[in-house]
């Protein structure tokens, strides 16, 4: 592959330190960029990684996600089509267990931007090195924000912590609106679908399992079909119990109760994720003084968590990633400032 060293003027800027000092600022493209995507927004998340590469002028190698190739496939097609010269664009396609390590390991590759697993994305840490990473009313849009994608988002609801005040009124809110929901073939605009295999319906079961035996009492039937399970909402899940910390990314959703917002916050802080929250109050500044304590990258007030526009900043903290996302960040992560100074006496 020949990576042409074109230098693509993106943010110029003309600063003088002192009279007799001048510097023409501007940023350059790193080089090659790795971009792996996920198989829950496989198009999306692959044009938000290779539009912004592209645009600072770098070379892109695309890893589609395994189980979501041919979507992948298409998409190179469609920049091929569009005019992307040869050698530019590359996809690479195969089991990250297989390929993966090579690819992230490779001298050539400058940048990778990668969504997906926080496990995945701390392996790919320790491969990558020193190389750059990027490492995402209210019964309603909890219900919306939780079950969407039968769960399948990085930014989807993974618990709801409420005030015991109005824990009992909530929950039967939720408990309405989760039993709205229709399950069974996505070919039938079914709401909660097979999840993508078998083994992640296994994760999330045992996950359901460990919550009924530590006594989480469940609001809706438990059931399972191969890799389709109906939705589940839990209530009295208590610290202990595996699904108040780990991501099932499926349909399950857990009701922690907490005596007041210090609390909620405390145990907000606790978990080892940190993309997105959502506080939802009347009281504007109570949810900014609670939104200012979160550890995340995002908090949406009275919504649901969400991706949101392209060109908003998109990011997590802690386990859930490195680097900021959106069009004009990743542009900017993708490029390395370079400073010409003259010296004009």
């Amino acid at each position: 592959m020949l990576l042409r060293k074109v230098s693509v003027l993106l943010d110029k800027q003309w600063k003088a330190a002192s009279k007799n000092k001048l510097a023409v600022v501007r940023r350059e493209l790193v080089g090659v960029v790795l971009a792996i995507a996920p198989f829950n927004y496989p198009v999306n998340l692959s044009g938000a990684k290779i539009d912004p590469a592209l645009i600072a002028g770098n070379v892109v190698m695309f890893k589609p996600p395994t189980q979501e190739s041919i979507s992948g496939l298409l998409l190179a097609k469609a920049f091929e089509e569009a005019g992307i010269p040869a050698g530019v664009f590359n996809t690479i396609t195969g089991r990250g267990s297989e390929i993966g390590d090579y690819i992230i390991e490779h001298k050539e590759v400058n940048f990778i931007n990668f969504t997906g697993s926080t496990p995945i994305g701390e392996r790919i840490g320790r491969l990558a090195g020193m190389r750059p990473i990027m490492l995402e009313h209210a019964a309603k849009q909890i219900v919306a924000g939780a079950f969407s994608y039968s769960g399948q988002r990085c930014t989807a609801i993974k618990r709801v912590i409420v005030l015991e005040s109005v824990a009992n009124k909530l929950a039967t809110l939720l408990q309405e609106e989760v039993s709205k929901l229709t399950v069974g073939d996505p070919f039938d605009n079914a709401d909660i679908t097979p999840v993508i295999d078998n083994t992640s319906a296994d994760f999330i079961w045992s996950l359901i399992e460990d919550a009924q035996e530590k006594g989480a009492q469940a609001l809706t039937p438990i059931k399972r079909e191969g890799n389709l399970l109906w939705p589940v909402l839990f209530d009295q899940v208590t610290k202990d119990m595996k699904v108040a910390w780990e991501e099932p990314f499926g349909p399950v959703l857990p009701i922690i109760r907490v005596t007041d917002a210090n609390e909620a916050v405390a145990i907000a802080n606790e978990s080892e994720f940190g993309l997105q929250s959502s506080v939802f109050t009347n009281d504007f500044k109570k949810a900014f003084e609670i939104a200012e304590k979160l550890e995340v990258g995002t908090v949406h007030i009275n919504n649901k968590t969400q991706r949101g526009p392209d060109n908003f900043p998109f990011l997590g903290v802690k386990g859930s990633g490195a680097g900021v996302q959106g069009i004009k960040y990743s542009i900017e992560a993708m490029t390395n400032v370079k400073s010409i100074v003259f010296d004009v006496k």
